[in-house]
């Protein structure tokens, strides 16, 4: 059965490069040449953990964005330590929640970043 847009997706994805190089994408936004995500923790260092991938958007789930595939965590033989990442970040989201931006200033980053209207 086909996923959903990826863009309205609201489980935790990853994104896997074909050097094999895998990451869970805490923040996801669609971009005019392709997508732009936030790594988990991003806020630690914006201008390092902001990325842009190239490509046109295929796919129904899982997704392809140039030659990356985007999937949702925990599909098709989930990466351990990428759970683990992802349970850590959850773990920090519930004890600081309070210091993480509003949904308002994450779409302000994402759009000086190049990402379309959200």
């Amino acid at each position: 059965m086909p996923m959903a847009d990826l863009f309205s997706m609201k489980s935790p994805l990853i994104i896997r490069f074909s050097n094999g190089e895998t990451r869970v994408m805490a923040e996801y936004f669609a971009h005019p040449d392709g997508l732009l995500y936030f790594d988990l923790f991003w806020m630690q260092d914006v201008d390092a953990s902001i990325h842009l991938v190239k490509g046109e958007y295929k796919g129904e789930g899982p997704w392809k964005i140039g030659s990356a595939v985007i999937s949702v965590l925990g599909c098709h033989g989930c990466d351990v330590d990428l759970a683990t990442q992802f349970s850590e970040w959850q773990s920090w989201m519930q004890m600081f929640a309070d210091e993480y931006p509003t949904k308002v200033e994450i779409s302000e980053i994402a759009r000086a970043h190049g990402a379309v209207a959200i």
